[in-house]
């Protein structure tokens, strides 16, 4: 199995500026890491006062990197619409010449990220709507007419250009069923909540009762100082390195960042 190593990076205060995001996704890029991904948050309680926008720093990356893995870790469906979601996904798959990975979850309203907003609160309905987004969205980014009419989106007969072949990453936490199910007939699966290595055993013998594809990516984020040696070793396809959300020093990251994998 191949395994990679990314980097895990809020987008917040100091790092609020695509710019910035851009060099330090270079360097990122230069020192060896396999993979960049952007927190993607309206907001993050009053310890963060500046966010930026992930999909703009992604469209930097793309255009200034050309190994890097990159995309929105996560997005979540519920607030979004999976058409323009969709075309957003496909337009930076090209830009990066097929290096964009999409990562989905529900979302956390635990600083009123949906209902300061006025979006769905309920995480339930919000798995529901995930599911009925996910259809929507991976039927339009095969290239397909997608005729679908549900409890929360519309969309008759509509298909879209270009087709990319993004995957798909789902994001839930450890000891979740429905996450875990969700993400099987994707392409990946972002486990949040794990207490140890020894965890992934029980969540490959989950996920190995839904046959995932081959190729199936199976994705841990870590502090900068754990080791990621057992992670790799029990199982992770990929292990990636937390950057923020609090306090960030910029040239702390630069540091970080530059010291590889």
């Amino acid at each position: 199995m191949t395994t990679r190593r990314g980097l895990f990076v809020a987008p917040f205060d100091v790092l609020a500026d695509p710019q910035v995001v851009g060099d330090l996704a270079v360097a990122a890029e230069h020192a060896g890491w396999d993979g960049f991904f952007l927190w993607d948050h309206l907001q993050y309680g009053e310890r963060v006062r500046e966010i930026a926008d992930p999909w703009t720093c992604c469209a930097v990356v793309a255009t200034r990197t050309e190994r890097l893995l990159f995309g929105p870790m996560v997005t979540p469906l519920p607030r979004r619409r999976p058409q323009v979601l969709a075309r957003q996904a496909a337009s930076l798959s090209v830009l990066s010449r097929g290096r964009f990975v999409l990562g989905l979850g529900i979302g956390d309203d635990w600083v009123g990220e949906f209902g300061g907003y006025g979006d769905e609160t309920d995480p339930r309905a919000r798995g529901r709507m995930l599911d009925e987004g996910l259809a929507v969205l991976t039927g339009l980014l095969a290239g397909e007419p997608v005729d679908h009419e549900g409890a929360h989106y519309t969309a008759r007969g509509a298909a879209f250009r270009p087709a990319a072949e993004v995957p798909i990453w789902l994001a839930g936490r450890y000891g979740n069923a429905a996450p875990l199910r969700r993400a099987a007939r994707h392409d990946g699966f972002f486990v949040i909540g794990l207490e140890g290595p020894d965890d992934l055993d029980r969540v490959e013998e989950q996920l190995a009762a839904h046959e995932p594809a081959d190729g199936f990516d199976l994705v841990v984020d870590l502090q900068p100082e754990q080791d990621p040696a057992p992670w790799l070793d029990r199982g992770a396809s990929w292990v990636l390195t937390r950057v923020g959300p609090y306090d960030l020093d910029l040239d702390d990251v630069r540091r970080l960042i530059e010291a590889g994998p």
